[in-house]
């Protein structure tokens, strides 16, 4: 049995934890008591005092700590290379959720350990994700595919290179902030037209629930479903006219790119 050891416990923590089953092979630290002990209430994993009993007790450890603090975390993790478990340290998988952490300055704080570097995004919570994963020198297939199967449990997985990172970050890590900011303005809208907030709510998540779908099942690109839905004269030409004068495509994809150069200027500093 594969022991899974979580290393902060914080809403990404608990999404995976609460669809890997086999609470007895899953161990949790993290720095706040009360969260813990509603995790080990809730779910009936193990928990930990402290940091270094998950790292010796789990094979998977998922640094699920914020950028801020996985400094001082690494350090005290590298203490276990001189301990009396040095010899599991090359056996262990460590996989970091950090978000602009890049795999070189973990691999440099934790050198000769199997790293992964995983960005799921919010949608996790409720097993609708996407993770893209990134793979350190050290990691096997057979351990990447380990990894890849943890993060299907709470949606899909995708491999992608160390230099995609900051462009994932911005599209699929940042991007559902804009679907939902998206979705709060066809709410607004639907409110100002005197429909009730309940009622316009539930039209506009079926909408974009419905659209992606229909992307998804039909295989057919954005812009050829788009057309469908805008017939010449009609309502939705109206309405993207507006989006157009707006430039809220333009708009939408600087955002994106708005992110991801956050992202890169972030990741720089673990660099220097």
């Amino acid at each position: 049995m594969t022991r899974v050891g979580f290393i902060g416990a914080g809403k990404m923590a608990e999404a995976l934890i609460s669809r890997l089953g086999s609470p007895q092979s899953i161990i949790a630290s993290d720095i706040s008591k009360k969260r813990l002990s509603y995790l080990k209430r809730k779910y009936k994993i193990k928990v930990a005092k402290t940091n270094l009993a998950v790292f010796a007790k789990a094979q998977i450890v998922i640094l699920a700590v914020k950028p801020e603090t996985m400094a001082e975390v690494l350090r005290e993790l590298e203490t276990q290379r001189y301990s009396n478990t040095a010899t599991q340290w090359q056996n262990k998988l460590i996989i970091s959720i950090a978000a602009g952490i890049p795999l070189n300055y973990l691999q440099k704080k934790l050198p000769g350990v199997p790293i992964v570097r995983a960005m799921p995004n919010n949608p996790c919570l409720v097993g609708m994700g996407i993770t893209a994963l990134t793979k350190g020198p050290k990691v096997s297939n057979a351990a990447f595919k380990k990894a890849r199967m943890l993060f299907e449990k709470v949606g899909k997985a995708i491999e992608v290179s160390e230099k995609s990172m900051d462009a994932v970050t911005g599209l699929s890590g940042s991007g559902p902030a804009f679907i939902y900011l998206t979705i709060e303005a066809m709410i607004a809208a639907g409110c100002e037209l005197k429909l009730d907030h309940k009622s316009a709510q539930e039209l506009a998540l079926q909408t974009v629930l419905g659209s992606a779908k229909t992307m998804l099942e039909t295989g057919k690109s954005a812009r050829e479903l788009r057309k469908m839905v805008a017939s010449p004269g009609g309502t939705t030409i109206e309405g993207l006219k507006v989006l157009e004068k707006g430039k809220f495509f333009h708009d939408l994809m600087g955002a994106v790119r708005a992110a991801a150069k956050k992202s890169k200027l972030l990741s720089r500093k673990w660099t220097k």
